[in-house]
């Protein structure tokens, strides 16, 4: 028969000192995979995930993509090289991460997707993220209210290959579109980035002076906006963002960006991180792969209540 090593350890130290020895026994390990931190949206979500990995007794592996879907599937090698029990994921791309999610799974990993899906189901075991079709088309009717319906506006967009941007932008014309005096301008890519934000707003408003609203895919492309606006002499221009961002938060409360929509990253993270440990412990989440969680909209009735992309009561 052949002995567990760590048994005979326990027992030739229980013969020695006649009590039961204490050992440090090391954690399993959770990979958690996000786009760059810079972004308070993204540090949210990782932030909520290795809170609630902690608690929840596991160690963490925190890595970066920088949406490049290459560096992603060289992230997941390494996690998996790390013997990682689980994955969660904020992913590079919905096409170009399905076949990193599968080499995951292939080896026994399982993946926990938050904010953005991949467009294959049965790929991961979660795939967790915020409504936001329903919650453009808040964000949508709060534009055309502080709009007064009607006036000239432009938009700015989220990356191509992000899911998200396409459905906010969907959910955001199903309303803006049924006023016809609302007359889009200008839509343009930002690529979620502030910097560039600020520069497409520099042109935009170049080609259309008179420009008098801006909605935003994000928060952060929503804030490079304002600046340039603000730097243009332009502080009339209503602009309308998306995450809940405190940012955002604390520019709507100094009257400047007018409202945008909360997702609640940090909650969505933990309650992946939640689910990973469940489906490792039984085998199963007990809920469906897609989970839409609904948004809130933030004005100034309700942006004093927002921190950290919840809100608080």
């Amino acid at each position: 028969m052949k002995l567990n090593r760590r048994l005979l350890v326990s027992v030739f130290a229980l013969g020695l000192s006649g009590v039961l020895p204490t050992y440090a026994f090391s954690a399993d390990k959770i990979a958690i995979i996000t786009p760059s931190p810079d972004n308070p949206f993204f540090k949210a979500e990782a932030d909520g995930a290795a809170a609630k990995a902690k608690e929840l007794g596991y160690e963490t592996i925190m890595m970066v993509h920088d949406d490049d879907a290459n560096k992603q599937s060289d992230l997941f090698d390494s996690a998996i090289a790390a013997g990682v029990k689980a994955i969660i994921l904020d992913n590079a791309g919905a096409d170009a991460s399905v076949a990193a999610v599968q080499k995951a799974k292939d080896k026994g990993i399982p993946s926990f997707l938050i904010d953005r899906e991949i467009t294959q189901t049965g790929v991961a075991v979660s795939q967790i993220v915020s409504n936001n079709y329903q919650g453009a088309q808040l964000g949508g009717e709060e534009f055309v209210k502080l709009m007064g319906e009607k006036g000239t506006f432009a938009e700015l967009v989220g990356k191509e290959s992000d899911t998200n941007a396409g459905i906010r932008s969907k959910g955001y014309h199903d309303v803006i579109d049924q006023y016809p005096d609302l007359k889009m301008v200008a839509r343009q890519t930002a690529n979620w980035s502030q910097t560039e934000a600020y520069t497409v707003m520099e042109s935009m408003l170049q080609a259309n002076p008179d420009i008098k609203g801006v909605i935003s895919g994000n928060d952060t492309m929503a804030m490079g906006a304002r600046a340039a606006l603000e730097a243009a002499g332009r502080g009339d221009v209503v602009v309308v963002g998306f995450d809940g961002s405190n940012d955002v938060r604390d520019s709507i409360l100094k009257g400047g960006i007018k409202a945008t929509v909360l997702q609640p990253a940090y909650a969505e993270a933990q309650l992946a991180v939640e689910q990973a440990d469940k489906f490792l412990k039984t085998g199963s989440t007990g809920v469906e792969e897609k989970q839409l969680k609904d948004c809130v909209l933030i004005n100034a009735d309700n942006a004093s209540k927002l921190e950290t992309f919840a809100i608080k009561e």
